[in-house]
């Protein structure tokens, strides 16, 4: 019987210490992707050319700061585009100097591991 109480509360530990963790990690708090509190911003992409469009990109999956900077870098890649994330509104608002097509930020951005929920 006093076996069983022990492992109860061993088991109640355990889910404490891992619901708090859990917790940080969906307000983007916690150091999720080696990113967290001291993680360094990726700077913005100036582009050279005249923006012919923006447009929003919304993401599911995005929880740290770290994840918006691997998403900013990828997009900031390609050539003739440039992106602010924005973790709060899951976003990235994504300036355009060529035609390049959705399909190919979006591949982007889902081979990170991330899913693009819609694009406006």
């Amino acid at each position: 019987m006093a076996s069983n109480i022990i492992i109860i509360a061993i088991l109640v530990v355990i889910l404490l210490v891992a619901l708090r963790g859990s917790i940080k990690h969906f307000k983007g708090e916690g150091g999720c992707c080696g990113g967290g509190s001291s993680s360094v911003k990726e700077p913005d992409k100036k582009l050279s050319g005249t923006v012919i469009k923006t447009k929003v990109f919304m993401i599911d999956g995005m929880y740290c700061e770290n994840c918006t900077n691997r998403v900013k870098r990828a997009i900031n890649r390609i050539d003739g585009v440039s992106a602010k994330l924005n973790l709060k509104k899951k976003q990235a608002v994504v300036k355009y100097e060529k035609e390049v097509e959705d399909d190919t930020l979006i591949k982007e951005i889902e081979d990170l591991g991330y899913k693009v929920v819609s694009v406006q």
